[in-house]
């Protein structure tokens, strides 16, 4: 039970209000009868509103399932459908053209383009690890991964043969990147660090005997020559800091003597408290919200063993150098930090209302993390944002007037804590089919705060399924990536950023590379999403940060977006062409086929399901049914549970079967985790394994899921699940 201190007609968690109280208001310019009044005020006037726009969702969908099911027997006509879509207000009018106005937008966001890490804010290891992946190895990355060679090294000691295979791809990349007037990286026996009247500058000295200067000379920023020889370069707005010791096990290796090549990578980092995040109770907020603050204070740390030995991990410095004219240049050290609320449909025990209701998750998070950030303005600076911008990204919201409302919920945080007007950014995720369709309309919502907005298939796709899960069987999930919506979906969201001149001050992103172990398959993939004008992507780790920078160093994506500015486009056919649903003309798949489709998609809720519920784990690396380790996290989660229970819907299979390779999937999740001593089986007794009934139920009661979501079903049973730790009678009676 819950332990409550009132505070202003609301009820505050007593170990939530015990650390706003004495953690993270205390050095602040914000008292605490302020606080707790203005969050007591924005609680009664938004919580109903809420409520209203997830009524708006539950009517939408009612009207859309009544429609399906209306024309099933009929063929599908979309002129009819899309003038449906207009008249229940689902599709709203597009007004004149407009640009987004954000002021005081950092360069991470609204110059520089590169990589995006998302991770668990619960983790403070993870957090660090990302938070200091601003700068890191490119050598370390490419020999430790498959990327070069499609294998990881071999043997204990140094694999010579995959060094010098990184030696050779890392001299192609400075080709690339910072060429010479003649001749190649590889050629290269000196790099000479010369002198003229007060200006440094570099002269490369080639095996035939050439010396030569860099094609673009300005490409040269910065050196040190102790406790080693570092020269530093920028291309794209990236920096590349090539490092030189030849008394070095790789610098041997290499002509020149170069022991690594330092990138510039994640340039931006959002903590998440959503998708990638357990988080179901004061407990587990409370931690969350602590990690945050002390990354705001700079102070985070994180111990852990590391070959016997305990480690402490902070956060990087910033880095220094010289000029070439010898004037001092400092280089931030860490990766400007973004933070993503959760959405809209979740509530949250740790408040209650006056009435003693839970009260909107998504309020809790914009007043606490925003308290948070304000301990990133010290008496020596701002720690984070040049600007003392907080940067929040809201995901998961449907169409503008939901985006509206976080626009008015930003504004009663900023009054409450006595911050200047549009202080509060937002970064609208595209990944529900109402904001597609309607994306310029949810920008103009906006348009005073907007700093990011992004693409995410997997959730985009969830919520695909669901919108028009009466209309029928959609396609497997490796098909419905070959549809059109999704073409279009990518297209008009860089397209509809780009009218409303994102270009220059705010990211247009794209999502997730999902398998973290396939570095070499990323090279050759990834490249297409600063190619498709993406100012971002996202990448699942630092060393996938890492190797993912060297992309927008082959591809300048301002001269991309400009392209893409000038190109005519038909928005009448991409609208259409985003509203016709996946679904497949003809549902008589080969039986083979929707076996190894329920297998690979039950497996897959299996493996995420058991850890988030019985170890509190929101995000990981899961094996797949062929042990080929995969990113999940909710978003993952949504798509594969909704394919199921679409196919269910409609007859394509049926729930004996679905329900037998859940149990058959479960054995196989069992022994993939039979060496994590923490793991508990689902198998053979499944009926008080409440981690099998969760995914159970997420396939099984998919389709009546508000827009099918996955969080109320998995945060009911984890906290089932923690409650049974504690009182294990609950476990029996469940």
């Amino acid at each position: 039970m819950n332990n409550y201190i009132d505070a202003f007609d609301i009820k505050v968690d007593q170990n939530l209000f015990s650390f706003v109280e004495n953690e993270v208001l205390p050095g602040l310019q914000v008292e605490s009868e302020q606080f707790w009044c203005g969050f007591s005020n924005t609680i009664k006037e938004l919580a109903p509103k809420n409520a209203e726009l997830l009524a708006t969702r539950d009517r939408f969908q009612k009207q859309l399932d009544e429609w399906h099911i209306a024309h099933q027997s009929q063929p599908f006509d979309f002129s009819e459908y899309k003038s449906f879509l207009t008249e229940i207000g689902y599709l709203v009018e597009e007004k004149d053209a407009f640009s987004i106005a954000t002021k005081d937008i950092d360069p991470e966001v609204a110059v520089v383009a590169g990589p995006q890490l998302i991770l668990p804010i619960s983790n403070a290891r993870f957090a660090l690890n990302a938070t200091n992946a601003r700068w890191g190895s490119l050598y370390n990355s490419l020999y430790g991964s498959d990327a070069v060679t499609g294998a990881l090294p071999s043997g204990k000691g140094l694999d010579i043969e995959k060094a010098n295979a990184v030696i050779q791809w890392g001299a192609e990349f400075l080709d690339d990147a910072i060429p010479l007037t003649s001749g190649s990286h590889q050629d290269v026996q000196v790099y000479e660090l010369c002198q003229k009247e007060g200006q440094h500058f570099v002269l490369c000295h080639l095996a035939n005997g050439d010396i030569v200067d860099l094609k673009d000379s300005s490409q040269f920023v910065g050196f040190n020559t102790s406790p080693i020889l570092s020269l530093l370069f920028i291309n794209n707005g990236l920096h590349i800091e090539v490092q030189i010791d030849a008394t070095t096990p790789i610098g041997q290796l290499c002509n020149a003597g170069i022991k690594d090549v330092i990138v510039e990578a994640a340039q931006t980092t959002i903590m998440d408290f959503e998708d990638s995040v357990a988080a179901v109770d004061a407990e587990d907020k409370v931690q969350a919200y602590r990690n945050w603050l002390d990354l705001m204070k700079g102070t985070l740390t994180a111990e852990f063993e590391k070959g016997g030995k305990t480690v402490t991990r902070t956060i990087a410095k910033d880095r220094s150098y010289q000029q070439p004219n010898g004037e001092a240049l400092t280089l931030r050290g860490r990766s400007l930090l973004l933070v993503r609320n959760v959405g809209h449909l979740m509530k949250t025990n740790m408040i209650l209302d006056k009435q003693g209701n839970e009260i909107p998750e998504g309020i809790a998070d914009a007043f606490l993390t925003s308290l948070c950030a304000l301990h990133e303005r010290t008496e020596e600076g701002l720690i984070n944002s040049r600007f003392g911008s907080i940067y929040i990204v809201k995901p998961k919201m449907h169409g503008p007037e939901e985006s509206a409302f976080t626009n008015t919920l930003f504004s009663c945080v900023e009054e409450t804590l006595n911050l200047a007007p549009a202080t509060l950014k937002v970064g609208v995720m595209d990944e529900e089919r109402r904001t597609s369709a309607n994306l310029k309309e949810v920008i103009r919502s906006v348009k005073d705060r907007l700093f990011f907005i992004n693409t995410g298939f997997l959730d985009r796709t969830g919520d695909e399924i669901h919108t028009s899960m009466h209309a029928g069987a959609v396609y497997p999930k490796d098909l419905i990536k070959a549809q059109g919506w999704i073409q279009s979906y990518e297209a008009r969201n860089v397209k509809i950023g780009l009218d409303c001149q994102l270009d220059g001050t705010a990211q247009i992103g794209k999502g997730m590379w999902a398998m973290p172990d396939a570095m070499q398959e990323m090279l050759t993939q990834k490249i297409g999403h600063p190619k498709a004008g993406a100012n971002c992507a996202w990448v699942p780790s630092p060393l996938a940060a890492f190797i993912h920078a060297t992309h927008y160093h082959r591809c300048d994506v301002k001269e991309v977006q400009q392209q893409i500015k000038s190109a005519t486009y038909d928005y009448t056919e991409s609208l259409d062409s985003l509203l016709t649903p996946p679904i497949m003309e003809n549902k008589d798949l080969d039986s083979a086929t929707i076996a190894q489709e329920i297998e690979n998609n039950a497996q897959g809720i299996l493996g995420y399901v058991v850890r988030w519920v019985n170890q509190g784990v929101g995000c990981s690396k899961v094996p797949d049914i062929h042990d080929i380790a995969l990113m999940e996290d909710r978003a993952t989660l949504r798509i594969s549970s909704q394919i199921l229970a679409n196919w269910l819907l409609h007859g394509v299979c049926s729930e004996q079967q679905v329900m037998e390779t859940m149990k058959q999937m479960a054995v196989v999740v069992d022994k993939q985790n039979a060496n994590d001593p923490e793991y508990t089986n689902m198998a053979p007794d499944f009926d008080n394994s409440i981690a099998f009934k969760a995914a159970c139920d997420l396939v099984f009661k998919g389709g009546e899921q508000p827009s099918g979501y996955t969080e109320p079903l998995l945060h009911g049973a984890r906290q089932q699940f923690k409650a049974s730790i504690t009182k294990p009678e609950l476990l029996a009676e469940s």
